[in-house]
């Protein structure tokens, strides 16, 4: 099973009053050309589809397309809300494109929300997870002792339907102890939203959302693939992709993780970068 794994696209972004939405467009165009040549049995994407809850009309209207051409290629697309997110507004008119297998998270109500996907190894589950927060769950299990984020998605998972036999493979978003951080990413004080990284531990693989630069954690079991493009200072020396992919087999689970470039995408996030750095200084 092949899946392409994305994250933070925060579309309609402005970085110092700069808008990245035609460089957004851009890549977005460039995934999907990858997409294309990968052919993956679903597309990942993990949250912080907007930049803001209450996204300007132009921001919607990138959106739609990228999802359009991938619902016109069959491809599969699984979308999780992030907290830059409205869960409300980015569930609208969910049930409509769930015929067109573009799949929303709905609003969390404490019901598991998962999809079967089968191949020749047998069936694979999809979860789905948005970002969280302790007040959210606290509404939804008041009998449960909530107090942190870690407590928060510690009870989520609990409440999760999740099949140890078969492969199982998770959308969150949230903040993994022990990941970097980058400038551009809001930050809690004290730490107070970190989840440690035991609390995925039932899943095959954990496609994670919310920090901005590459990294894998538990041999690759967990991976934030970060963002597509660099949005602060602290990300221009880091080498960015426009999607990473993971293969599943069987219960041995051999990850086979890699990321995807396009060509020329690096060489235009370098001259992107650089020219809009130079510009604000």
């Amino acid at each position: 099973m092949k899946l392409i794994h994305l994250s933070d696209l925060h579309i309609g972004k402005r970085v110092n009053e700069f808008s990245m939405l035609e460089d957004q467009r851009y890549i977005l165009d460039q995934i999907t050309s990858i997409i294309e040549k990968e052919a993956p049995d679903a597309v990942l994407i993990c949250g912080d589809i907007y930049d803001k809850p209450v996204p300007p009309s132009d921001a919607v209207r990138v959106l739609d397309g990228f999802l359009t051409s991938l619902a016109q290629k069959k491809v599969p697309v699984f979308l999780i809300s992030g907290n830059h997110d409205s869960a409300e507004r980015l569930a609208f008119g969910s049930q409509l494109m769930m015929e067109s297998q573009v799949i929303f998270s709905p609003v969390y109500d404490g019901e598991p929300v998962k999809y079967c996907m089968k191949d020749e190894y047998g069936e694979m589950w999809i979860h789905l997870l948005p970002f969280l927060k302790p007040a959210v769950v606290r509404h939804v299990f008041p009998e449960e002792e909530i107090t942190s984020y870690q407590d928060a998605v510690s009870c989520a998972v609990k409440h999760m339907q999740i099949d140890p036999t078969k492969r199982n493979v998770l959308l969150a978003h949230q903040f993994v102890t022990g990941a970097a951080r980058c400038d551009s990413e809001e930050v809690s004080v004290g730490g107070v939203d970190q989840i440690a990284a035991e609390t995925f531990q039932e899943f095959d693989y954990t496609a994670l959302g919310h920090i901005h630069s590459p990294q894998n954690f538990k041999n690759g079991k967990m991976r934030y693939c970060g963002t597509p493009l660099k949005y602060s200072f602290s990300e221009c020396g880091q080498k960015k992709s426009d999607g990473c992919g993971t293969e599943r087999k069987r219960n041995n689970r051999d990850p086979g993780d890699r990321s995807f470039t396009a060509p020329g995408s690096e060489e235009y996030q370098g001259e992107l970068s650089g020219s809009f750095f130079q510009g604000i200084l």
